[in-house]
C-alpha cells in the first residue's frame, strides 16, 4: 500500500453551495459544503453551526434555500463563507427572489436554486442539521439539458482541502458507465 495517513477530518470534495434564509426580515446567506441528498425523495439537508446568523432565521421561519453558484461567482461565494451575518449585512450581495411556497431567499445569479421546508432538525455537536423537503426548484434555462440541470452548464464550484476547483469534463454516465462490467 502506498498511502500516507492524514488527519481524520473531512477534506471533501464538496460542491460549494450558498444557504439562504430570512433573518430579521432580510435575506442572509452563508457558504457551506455540508449539504446533500437525504434519500430518493425530494429532501436535502444543510448542516450549520449553531452560531451561524442564518441558523436562527431557519429556526424562526422553517425554510431555507440551497443555491448552487457557478465558478464565476467565486468571490461572492467565498465572501458569504468568511463574513458573518452577525457583523455584516449580506442582504445586498445577491439579487434575492422568492417563491410563494416559503419564506427563504433564493439567489437570482445562481444557476440552480432549491427552496426547502424544514421537516426535521438534528443536533450534531455544535451544529444543527436541517432536513428540508424541496417545495420549489429553479434552474437557468441555459443550464438545462432535456429539462434537467447539466453539471457542465451549471459549472458548480468544488471545495476540497481549503481550495476551490471547477468540475472539468464529464467522465461517464450514472447507471450507464458500469453496465459492461455488470454484464460480466
Amino acid at each position: 500500500m502506498n498511502k500516507t495517513k492524514i488527519s481524520n477530518i473531512p477534506y471533501g470534495p464538496y460542491i460549494a453551495v450558498i444557504a439562504g434564509a430570512t433573518v430579521k426580515g432580510k435575506p442572509s446567506y452563508t457558504t457551506i459544503g455540508a449539504y446533500g441528498v437525504v434519500s430518493q425523495r425530494p429532501v436535502l439537508y444543510v448542516s450549520l453551526k449553531n452560531t451561524h446568523y442564518i441558523t436562527q432565521g431557519i429556526r424562526e421561519n422553517g425554510f431555507f434555500s440551497v443555491n448552487i453558484p457557478d465558478v464565476g461567482l467565486i468571490e461572492k461565494t467565498d465572501l458569504c463563507g468568511i463574513v458573518s451575518g452577525n457583523s455584516k449585512d449580506k442582504s445586498q450581495v445577491f439579487s434575492a427572489f422568492y417563491d410563494e411556497a416559503g419564506d427563504a431567499p433564493m439567489i437570482e445569479e445562481c444557476p440552480v436554486n432549491y427552496l426547502c421546508k424544514v421537516i426535521q432538525t438534528i443536533p450534531v455537536f455544535d451544529f444543527t442539521m436541517f432536513l428540508g423537503e424541496i417545495v420549489a426548484a429553479y434552474a437557468k434555462d441555459q443550464c438545462l439539458e432535456n429539462g434537467t440541470p447539466d453539471a457542465a452548464r451549471v459549472k458548480p464550484t468544488i471545495m476540497m482541502a481549503a481550495r476551490y476547483f471547477d468540475i472539468g469534463e464529464p467522465v461517464g454516465r450514472v447507471f450507464q458507465s458500469g453496465r459492461e462490467l455488470a454484464a460480466k
